[in-house]
């Protein structure tokens, strides 16, 4: 998982949490998306230098909100791909 791969999905995430009215935090970001926390808090970061996000208030700017729905309405990869061990032949 690269954070190109995680950066959808925490957008997406955020943008349904901040529409919902709950407060986000970092425990509530990794427990949702189910992935390490410094993974998360690196994303959140560079979301942060890039103007996508309040890494303070933990919400979405305008860019982030547009961009946020983008990904919402699309189908996303899978987080983590399926180990061989877990598939079974056909």
């Amino acid at each position: 998982m690269t954070d190109k791969d995680l950066v959808p999905h925490l957008l997406r995430t955020l943008l349904s949490l901040q529409s919902e009215g709950k407060t986000v935090t970092l425990e509530t970001l990794t427990t949702a998306l189910a992935v390490r926390r410094t993974d998360v808090r690196r994303v959140i970061t560079a979301l942060h230098r890039e103007g996508y996000l309040d890494a303070l208030r933990m919400r979405l700017t305008f860019r982030g909100l547009a961009l946020g729905a983008a990904f919402a309405a699309a189908p996303l990869r899978p987080l983590r791909i399926p180990s061989l061990r877990a598939v079974k032949a056909a």
